[in-house]
């Protein structure tokens, strides 16, 4: 009797905290209450969409604090010296790269002028396509950062490679998310400010990135890094839960109006949002086989191929085209679709582990 390739161990079927168990709920809950607080109080949600830092700037503050209070407890996380270990097992790290930016933004820019501008063009006239296209062309072009971690738990993935990844797309982000939206969203003929991009990366991304750093350096030479990573980074989890939530319930306040008016465009703003994460989450996790990437890099690998920093992206949306735009509501589309597709990714992952360990003992390593 011929023995198998290889074997997998039997693995416990991953536990995650309460929120993170029920996060599509959360979301659904959210909406619920976003879009009743827009239907039942539109002048108070008016109001908050209108204050902005400054005058003409463009940045909303209720979405500007709430996106810091997430997303600085997440750049605490990211240990940038980890970078340095990188060229020991630079493939999986390489394959992340070339799809998240050399192939996610355009991909999505492409699946946007498929879906939107020819076989849905009876139903969406060309200029509302064109702002649909721009808000899913900023999905895209900002990888996903916080929620990564829990793709990667749930499909056992190797933590501290995941951290490399996450570090440097974030690096990256800072230099390349601005001009490949305005690349690609002149290609759609969508005009972007400039300077309100611009700012939209400093406040979004360079401000709440360089106070991470500073704090987490400071830190941990002044108390060290078991007190940092066990007493320090404790505490900032139910502000970054509190701040997702309210910044969701805000968002579908904010889209109360298209949300439950332009329901048939969800839906159709929905098919190139899947359609693109099931092609780069594909396109990543072959790729990864093809080049010998142990499962516990390719599984989260694929998964930041294929999702979004959707926080940030409906935040650049808002404050370039703001909050009631079709833009913000694609963004905000990619936020209801999220949580339940990348989950059926990650069982994927899961499903496929033993065939994809079988297929790296058989194949020739490519690459180094």
């Amino acid at each position: 009797m011929n023995k198998p390739i290889t074997s997998t161990p039997t693995v416990a079927p991953k536990r995650l905290n309460f929120f993170e168990r029920y996060l599509s709920l959360w979301v659904l809950i959210c909406m619920v209450v976003g879009v009743a607080l827009g239907k039942l109080l539109p002048g108070t949600v008016a109001a908050l969409s209108s204050l902005e830092f400054g005058k003409g700037s463009q940045v909303n503050i209720p979405i500007a604090v709430l996106i810091w209070l997430m997303i600085y407890p997440m750049m605490l996380k990211i240990d940038f010296g980890s970078l340095v270990g990188v060229t020991k097992r630079p493939k999986g790290l390489l394959v992340t790269l070339f799809v998240n930016w050399l192939v996610k933004p355009f991909s999505m820019a492409f699946f946007a002028w498929v879906f939107l501008h020819n076989v849905f063009a009876a139903w969406i006239d060309p200029e509302t396509a064109r702002n649909y296209t721009a808000g899913l062309i900023i999905l895209a072009a900002a990888p996903c950062t916080a929620m990564v971690f829990v793709w990667s738990y749930l499909t056992d993935g190797d933590p501290a490679y995941t951290l490399v990844q996450v570090a440097l797309n974030d690096l990256i982000m800072l230099f390349a998310f601005a001009p490949i939206v305005m690349f690609l969203c002149g290609v759609a003929n969508v005009v972007v400010p400039s300077k309100v991009l611009i700012t939209s990366v400093v406040v979004f991304i360079v401000i709440p990135l360089v106070a991470g750093y500073l704090t987490r350096s400071s830190l941990l030479k002044a108390r060290g890094a078991e007190w940092f990573e066990k007493t320090f980074l404790p505490k900032f989890h139910p502000v970054t839960v509190v701040a997702l939530l309210a910044t969701l319930v805000l968002i579908f306040a904010f889209q109360a109006e298209n949300l439950t008016t332009k329901w048939f465009a969800v839906i159709l703003l929905a098919v190139p949002i899947l359609v693109q994460v099931y092609f780069n989450s594909s396109l990543a996790y072959g790729l990864m086989c093809l080049f010998k990437v142990p499962h516990n890099v390719a599984s989260p690998g694929a998964l930041i191929g294929a999702s979004n920093f959707f926080e940030l992206a409906v935040a650049v949306a808002i404050t370039l085209f703001g909050p009631g735009s079709p833009a913000a509501l694609a963004c905000v589309v990619g936020v209801l679709v999220e949580v339940p597709v990348m989950l059926s990714v990650c069982k994927v992952c899961n499903a496929t582990r033993s065939r994809y360990q079988a297929r790296l003992l058989a194949k020739p390593s490519l690459g180094s």
